[in-house]
């Protein structure tokens, strides 16, 4: 027995909108740590709240990994959301 599929919209409920972004933030930072330690790659991730608080994790120096990102030139794989 899995779990069920849950739909993706937004959380109304202020309170309920938070521990979920609070759990699931902690979730990806540790998906994006076992990454970076399973696959020995560089992982940045940049994180802003509904309130704009920044939160980041950096498998090594953030700012060098951002400065490999602004210099590269070569076409990638990326993604972006379907609103």
């Amino acid at each position: 027995m899995g779990r069920k599929k849950i739909q993706i919209t937004r959380i109304m409920d202020e309170r309920n909108r938070q521990v979920t972004f609070t759990k699931r933030k902690f979730g990806l930072m540790k998906k994006a740590y076992e990454l970076s330690v399973l696959c020995d790659c560089e992982i940045a991730l940049i994180i802003f709240n509904s309130t704009n608080k920044l939160f980041q994790y950096a498998s090594t120096d953030m700012d060098k990994v951002l400065l490999k990102y602004t210099e590269y030139n070569e076409p990638h794989e990326s993604r972006e959301s379907r609103k």
